[in-house]
């Protein structure tokens, strides 16, 4: 049996296949310069207001959302799993972008009975064949059947698709995989937005779908996510102040980290402009005064622990700011990498039941 390709291996061949590996190199002094000049971007000395970062972020990001439209929810299918049930349906993100998503609502939670609810974020990992459909437990790693574990603790959990994955592939068949993430990458920056503006907005519909459905807890919602779906979780926390608690299982690369150790990461990682501001984790730490927790491995490639201890320093610092220390937590598990780990899940669930149940 031919050894699964590890996460690096994973992204790298992505990036080649869509193309980013064709470019002629520059000459070694002068893109180690570059790399040099880029990992030591020195941070603004005076922190901004929670405030002024999140402007500036959405800036960055793309600029204002659009205003909200009808869900326009679509019930498929619905299928009775022992302990919960799930409904196969879909909402619009906008007109005409409807979201294919997975609802897991535990037995006995109705109307009535309502519960805490979670939404959960897929990871990438190369397998745009998944998406809503390994959290939610009906394929891929079992390690990653999070969605599914949360349903059998009494959460209600919304699994969606993210753009580029599982039903939202291109829909004309023509780009595969990695070259129909690129072109959606690129026709965001063409309309001079990000991806990981698309998928904010896309996020917050979720939140916008969990809300309205009559067995939620509207005022005890949390997110979670591993991978590409920890940085889901960090980019929408500080624009979705309905989340009361905000999980990240390893995924904290910081752009000095990237500069540095020529890392070719998930195009949501990748806000332009935001250097001039800060770093990856200036953007998490926009989520206070909310609940944060962060799960990371020691050795996990790609969120270099060196760069990621300082962003947690930093992420820390701006909590204790906020009056709030206690609300950010953080777990670095050693001699671990890119995994979800049974002490990581620990974490996960004592911080939703902290927050979301307590």
């Amino acid at each position: 049996m031919t050894p699964a390709p590890d996460r690096r291996t994973v992204l790298k061949q992505a990036a080649l296949s869509a193309g980013l590996g064709g470019w002629p190199l520059a000459s070694a002094g002068t893109a180690n310069a570059a790399a040099a000049a880029a990992a030591s971007t020195p941070l603004p000395d005076t922190p901004m207001t929670p405030d002024e970062g999140r402007e500036r972020l959405l800036e960055c990001l793309g600029g204002p959302w659009p205003e909200a439209g009808p869900l326009s929810v679509a019930l498929r299918e619905t299928r009775q799993m022992p302990g919960y049930r799930i409904e196969s349906l879909t909402y619009e993100a906008e007109p005409g972008d409807a979201v294919p998503a997975l609802l897991l609502i535990p037995d006995g939670v109705d109307a009535s009975h309502p519960a805490p609810a979670v939404a959960v974020w897929h990871q990438h990992n190369g397998e745009y064949h998944l998406g809503k459909s390994e959290p939610a437990g009906l394929a891929g790693n079992p390690e990653h059947h999070t969605g599914a574990a949360l349903a059998r603790l009494g959460y209600v959990v919304l699994c969606p698709d993210a753009l580029c994955f599982e039903e939202r592939q291109d829909a004309t068949g023509k780009l595969k995989g990695g070259n129909y993430e690129r072109f959606e990458f690129l026709r965001q920056v063409v309309d001079g937005r990000s991806m990981a503006w698309k998928n904010i907005l896309d996020m917050r519909r979720a939140i916008d779908c969990l809300v309205s459905r009559p067995e939620v807890k509207a005022d005890r919602i949390g997110c979670y996510g591993h991978s590409m779906g920890s940085t889901h979780a960090w980019l929408v926390g500080p624009f979705e102040p309905r989340l009361r608690a905000v999980v990240g299982n390893c995924c904290l690369p910081t752009y000095s980290a990237i500069h540095e150790h020529r890392l070719l990461h998930c195009f949501p990682n990748f806000v332009p402009g935001w250097l001039r501001y800060g770093d990856t984790p200036e953007i998490a730490a926009l989520i206070a005064p909310r609940a944060l927790h962060l799960n990371l491995g020691e050795t996990d490639g790609g969120s270099p622990i060196e760069h990621a201890r300082a962003g947690i320093e930093r992420i820390a610092a701006a909590y204790a700011r906020a009056g709030v220390p206690d609300q950010f937590t953080h777990f670095i598990e050693p001699a671990t990498g890119h995994v979800l780990s049974e002490a990581m899940w620990e974490r996960v669930q004592a911080t939703f039941d902290r927050h979301l149940r307590g």
